[in-house]
């Protein structure tokens, strides 16, 4: 092999696991186009393996600081830690889907093959370092879960849960591509390393308006993508009408790359504008956090309370970010990865609600499940007082993180806010719990739920349930991720 091959591989190195990406989709999409929807089900298990592939191939990158495509796109410690959890999120959405949508008559090759692309639009999303490569992994994800939130055709909620989301999601690019034409305009730079020599340089002198409000229209972008307040309103209708695989998908891998993309901006090259970014951010979490802890307590529908609750979590995560440190950085990634476990399980759970081989997802359909089904009433119970914060499970562990990262920080009136928005959330997760064990039981559910599922549903219980007794693995992973994303 010539030199000049040898150094066009070395120079596309950081970039291989997205390179295998892209030719696994090209590769499932022609198959799938010549083959047809027969081929469904195989194709749902290559798009896991390529998946895993992927991570393999993470993996095996050597650790440290490398960049690709003229400084364009980065790979570090952070990035390997985020893309695991999108890679999770992606493997077990696509897992959980394959019998739910042949029950549902929706089994059809475009599923794992559009969950593959959104997968690769996240991780460039988590690995841009400059803001054309970020709008362009933001629309690549984008374009793909437009099309999954209306998979099922003939529901008339999930095509209003496509279209709102397209209409809200055009809407929201449009502001982060605003703002990014306006910080370019005021800096002359789209890179990330740029501009954060150029506000490093700054001192005390203080930036310009353009460069404040472009900043202002770029986090509006991204809060929209990350569901937080006031950029919400898609979330309920987009849970509740999309299918369920597809709503767990969206409540943990878009989120997991969002939240990442989020970090990567704001502690890189704005991080010598926190004064400027601040403030918002907190105010942006306060909302998030109260609104997701009051309006879920009026739903009946579990879908609609789990976006909600979704809407509060994105408001604890955005608690370390406000913080502006390493500490803050950690919490929210040891967050995020207890979050996706929950989820997960949760919405596996979710998929149980059959009865009569129809999908049940009213709150009170769950009355008296401990007395038919006495280990998936455990289960979820279980994913309740996680996700309400319940000592020692892992949730308490994600929120403890965050706090104290606040405090350290000296935000305690936010961290204060905090506490007491997961005191009244904590009462719709009891409130479940409640009519699973004290209620007269309902119509027993369809004791369909598939091998696979139920792997990944005691897989993510285990993980919640006994998090204290090795946390290590994630937190080491988080504080490495975090010190590489700051130190370099």
């Amino acid at each position: 092999m010539s030199e000049v091959s040898m150094l066009s591989m070395s120079l596309l190195l950081p970039a291989l696991p997205e390179i295998v990406l892209a030719c696994a989709c090209m590769a499932l999409l022609m198959v799938g186009v010549f083959r047809g929807n027969n081929v469904t089900r195989s194709l749902s298990w290559v798009a896991v393996f390529s998946l895993l592939l992927v991570g393999f191939i993470l993996s095996s990158i050597q650790t440290g600081r490398m960049t690709a495509f003229g400084g364009q796109f980065v790979v570090d410690d952070f990035a390997h830690f985020m893309k695991w959890l999108v890679i999770i999120g992606a493997s077990l959405a696509i897992i959980m889907s394959i019998n739910f949508n042949e029950q549902e008559g929706i089994a059809r090759f475009e599923y794992p093959v559009l969950i593959l692309f959104a997968a690769l639009g996240m991780f460039m999303m988590v690995s841009a370092n400059d803001l054309i490569s970020l709008y362009v992994g933001l629309e690549l994800q984008s374009l793909a879960l437009y099309v999954v939130a209306a998979f099922r055709r003939d529901s008339l909620k999930s095509s209003e849960a496509g279209l709102k989301y397209f209409v809200l999601g055009a809407l929201s690019s449009g502001m982060l591509l605003y703002g990014s034409s306006l910080i370019y305009g005021f800096s002359g730079t789209t890179n990330f390393e740029g501009l954060a020599t150029l506000f490093n340089g700054l001192g005390s002198t203080e930036p310009g308006v353009g460069l404040v409000v472009g900043l202002v229209f770029l986090i509006a972008g991204l809060a929209f993508k990350v569901s937080a307040v006031p950029f919400h309103m898609w979330t309920p209708d987009v849970y509740e009408g999309a299918p369920t695989p597809v709503t767990a998908f969206f409540a943990v891998a878009p989120k997991v790359a969002a939240i990442a993309l989020f970090i990567r901006v704001l502690m890189g090259p704005f991080g010598p504008l926190i004064a400027e970014w601040q403030q918002v951010i907190v105010l942006i979490s306060i909302a998030s956090m109260v609104l997701g802890a009051l309006a879920a307590i009026w739903q009946d529908n579990i879908k609609r309370l789990l976006a909600y609750s979704s809407i509060g979590h994105v408001g604890y995560a955005l608690i370390g970010l406000a913080a502006g440190t390493e500490a803050g950085v950690r919490g929210i990634l040891v967050y995020m990865a207890i979050y996706l476990a929950m989820n997960v399980g949760t919405f596996c759970c979710v998929l149980a609600m059959r009865r009569t081989g129809r999908m049940v997802e009213g709150i009170t359909d769950l009355a008296g499940l401990a007395r038919n089904q006495p280990m998936l009433a455990l289960a979820m119970a279980i994913f309740m007082f996680s996700m309400a914060g319940i000592p020692p499970l892992a949730g308490f562990f994600g929120k403890l993180y965050i706090f104290l990262a606040a405090m350290e920080a000296g935000l305690y009136t936010l961290a204060i806010i905090g506490v007491l928005a997961s005191v009244v959330g904590a009462y719709y997760y009891l409130r479940i719990i409640k009519i699973m064990y004290f209620e007269e039981p309902a119509e027993v559910f369809d004791r369909t739920i598939t091998r696979e599922v139920k792997i990944i549903l005691v897989g993510t219980a285990l993980f919640v349930t006994f998090f204290i007794i090795r946390p290590g693995v994630v937190v080491e992973g988080a504080a490495s991720a975090a010190r590489m994303l700051l130190t370099g």
